[in-house]
């Protein structure tokens, strides 16, 4: 199993893919946009850990910049009806911590800013990564299991609700649900009208 790759970046392809020489060979790597971006420019060195997706028709790379990102990757794949390009989508979406957040607190709405996951997948999604997904590094279990409790959870998916109702867009309402997140773990605050007003204050004026 090939684990990373590391070499001179041959080709960026603006649909996803990273074309990596390594000891004379190309490899095709499929990535996030956010990792297609941080890669440089082509004739740079170019590293990323990879997952090595083997089914019996087809034998895939999925390279990412951080551990971490590949181990959330890996973690998705094991829930239920999650191929590759549903993991990378949520990954393009959530990033570790904020996909942590989400799982913790039983926030299945975060997920379905997703584009293809809908009410009964984002459920089933966060049952089966309960058990597979740590606690997020920036705030720590203790917090998250606050924010999961005592009703901050359920706050916060009034504050998603909340924004979409206000007609603001999927990565608007992301880029705020990022900042509510943390405020929610940091004081397990229950009150979805001061967890608003954190959003509006992230969104700033329209």
């Amino acid at each position: 199993m090939i684990g990373s790759v590391r070499g001179r970046l041959l080709d960026k392809d603006p649909g996803g893919e990273l074309l990596i020489e390594a000891g004379g060979v190309g490899y095709r790597v499929t990535v996030a946009p956010s990792t297609l971006a941080g890669a440089g420019p082509v004739g740079d060195q170019c590293f990323v850990y990879v997952h090595h997706h083997v089914r019996e028709d087809a034998s895939d790379l999925y390279g990412f910049a951080e551990l971490d990102e590949r181990r959330c990757f890996e973690a998705l794949l094991s829930a239920h009806g999650v191929g590759p390009a549903l993991a990378l989508a949520v990954l393009s979406h959530l990033p570790p911590d904020e996909l942590r957040r989400a799982v913790a607190a039983d926030d299945a709405a975060a997920l379905e800013l997703v584009p293809g996951i809908g009410a009964k997948t984002s459920k089933r999604m966060v049952l089966d990564l309960k058990s597979r997904l740590g606690a997020p590094e920036a705030v720590g279990a203790g917090a998250v299991a606050a924010a999961a409790g005592d009703g901050a959870g359920s706050a916060v998916a009034e504050v998603r609700a909340a924004l979409g109702q206000m007609g603001f867009s999927p990565s608007e309402i992301r880029d705020a649900m990022a900042a509510v997140s943390i405020e929610a773990a940091r004081t397990g605050d229950a009150d979805t009208g001061a967890l608003l007003r954190v959003a509006l204050q992230e969104l700033g004026p329209r």
